[in-house]
C-alpha cells in the first residue's frame, strides 16, 4: 500500500510567512510565532463576525470597526483586533469577551503543573523561555478550575461490581490551622473483569480509624458499588470490619508487600539481608496450615527470638493473610505484586517529594487528581496474569464475577 503523503505548505506561502527569515531563525522567535497566532486569530474572529452578521435574526447589524485585547499564549503576549459590531450582539468563540488567554494556554499550564512543576516555577519557566509575565497567583487561579473536575469525578457514578480492589495510602504534608501536619492521601484502585484498571476515588484524612473506613465504603456504595470481590489493604485497624459492615461478601486479603515491609521495620541494617528471604517460607507455602507452621517456625528461630515483633506483625493480621493461600498461583501474584498501585504511588510520591508542603488540601487534592489522571490515560493494557486469573475469579466467585463481567 502507497504511504499517503503528507499535506504540504506552498514555498511561495512559506516564503511569504517567513519574510526573508530563515526557518531556523523563525522557529526560536516567540515574536514570529505570536505575528502568526495574532493574523490567524484576527483571519477566525472576522470569519466569525461574517458567519454572526449572516444571521438572519441580525440583518439590521452590521461592522462597527474593533476593538484591542491583548491575550496570553504559550509564546508570550499578543495584541489582537477584535471585530465590533452595531448591536453589541456578536460574541465570539474563539476568543470570549472577557477571556485574556488563548485557547490551549490553560492546558498547557495545567500540564507543566501535573508534572510536578509548582506555581512559581512555571512563572520562572514562561519568563525565561517565552519572556512572557504570569503571576504566580494567575497560575493557581488556572489550576484551581481543576477543582471542579475533583469533585465531579470524586462523586461521579461506578460500575456495581468490582472483582478487585486495592486501597492504598501516602503520607503528605499539608499546612492546616497554621501548622504544618501529616496527613494520609488514600487511594481506592479498582481492576475490573476485563483487567482494565481505574481510580475509584481519593481521600485526605488525618486521623484514620474504623468510622472513616466506613465512610468510605459508604461514599463507594452511594455511588453505584454493590459488591467487591477482593479487597486488597495494607493492615489499617478497622480497616476490614468496615468493609465487610458495607459489603459482607468481600474478602479482605492484607497486602503482602506492606506486610513485608512492615517486617523489616524491625530489623536493624546489618540484619536486613538474612531475615528478607525468611518471609518466603511463609507466603509462598501451598495452604493455610503449611504457612502458619513456616511462622511457627521463623518465630522459634534465632532471628525470630531476636526480632519478635516481626512474628507479632504477621499474627495481629493473620486472619486477613490467611485468604492469600486459598488462591491458586495466578490470582495470589496479581494480590501480591500490586504493581499497579506501586507505580501509581510512586509517582505521587515524587510530585509530594518536589512540593515539600501543601498550603491546603484542596491544593494536594488539586494534584494528585492531575496525577491520577494522566496516570488513567496510561492504563490500556490488563496486567498479564490477569488473563489466567480471570478463569480462576470465574470458578472461585461463580455468578457474582458473571456480574461483574456483565458491568
Amino acid at each position: 500500500m502507497a504511504r499517503r503523503k503528507a499535506p504540504s505548505i506552498p514555498d511561495d506561502l512559506l516564503d511569504q510567512l517567513l519574510g526573508g527569515m530563515d526557518a531556523a531563525s523563525a522557529l526560536n522567535s516567540p515574536d514570529w510565532m505570536n505575528a502568526l497566532k495574532k493574523a490567524l486569530a484576527e483571519r477566525a474572529l472576522s470569519a466569525e463576525m461574517d458567519y454572526h452578521l449572516g444571521d438572519e435574526a441580525e440583518a439590521e447589524n452590521s461592522r462597527n470597526g474593533y476593538g484591542r485585547k491583548t491575550v496570553s499564549t504559550g509564546t508570550g503576549k499578543i495584541d489582537i483586533e477584535v471585530p465590533r459590531d452595531r448591536t453589541g450582539s456578536f460574541d465570539p468563540q474563539l476568543i470570549a469577551k472577557y477571556q485574556r488567554r488563548f485557547p490551549g494556554f490553560d492546558d498547557k499550564i495545567i500540564s507543566m503543573y501535573a508534572r510536578g512543576m509548582s506555581t512559581r516555577e512555571i512563572a520562572e519557566h514562561l519568563r525565561e523561555i517565552y519572556g512572557m509575565d504570569a503571576s504566580a497567583d494567575l497560575i493557581s487561579t488556572i489550576t484551581d478550575a481543576v477543582l471542579d473536575e475533583v469533585a465531579a469525578w470524586q462523586q461521579r457514578p461506578l460500575d456495581p461490581v468490582y472483582p478487585l480492589v486495592f486501597f492504598d495510602a501516602i503520607r503528605v504534608k499539608i499546612r492546616d490551622e497554621g501548622l504544618v501536619r501529616n496527613k494520609a492521601i488514600h487511594i481506592a484502585l479498582g481492576v475490573m473483569a476485563n483487567g482494565t484498571k481505574v481510580v475509584l476515588g481519593m481521600w485526605i484524612e488525618q486521623n484514620e480509624g474504623a468510622k472513616f473506613w466506613l465512610r468510605v465504603m459508604n461514599e463507594l456504595k452511594n455511588r453505584g458499588v454493590e459488591d467487591i470481590l477482593l479487597a486488597v489493604v495494607d493492615g489499617l485497624k478497622g480497616f476490614p470490619e468496615a468493609i465487610n459492615a458495607a459489603f459482607p461478601d468481600t474478602i479482605v486479603q492484607t497486602c503482602i508487600v506492606h506486610l513485608l515491609r512492615n517486617s523489616m521495620d524491625f530489623v536493624s541494617y546489618k540484619d536486613r539481608k538474612s531475615i528478607a528471604t525468611a518471609p518466603k517460607e511463609i507466603y509462598r507455602a501451598v495452604d493455610a496450615k503449611v504457612a502458619e507452621e513456616a511462622l511457627t517456625a521463623f518465630e522459634a528461630s534465632p532471628s525470630g527470638q531476636k526480632y519478635p515483633a516481626i512474628g507479632q506483625s504477621w499474627r495481629r493480621v493473620w486472619g486477613q493473610v490467611i485468604p492469600f493461600f486459598a488462591f491458586p498461583a495466578e490470582v495470589r501474584r496479581i494480590i501480591y505484586t500490586t504493581n499497579a498501585i506501586e507505580a501509581l504511588n510512586s509517582k505521587l510520591r515524587r510530585a509530594v517529594r518536589a512540593r515539600g508542603h501543601f498550603p491546603s488540601d484542596e491544593a494536594a487534592s488539586k494534584l494528585l487528581y492531575l496525577i491520577l489522571h494522566r496516570s488513567e490515560k496510561e492504563w490500556v493494557m490488563p496486567a498479564r496474569e490477569w488473563t489466567m486469573a480471570k478463569a480462576q475469579f470465574a470458578v472461585l466467585f461463580g455468578d457474582r464475577f458473571v456480574r461483574a463481567m456483565a458491568a
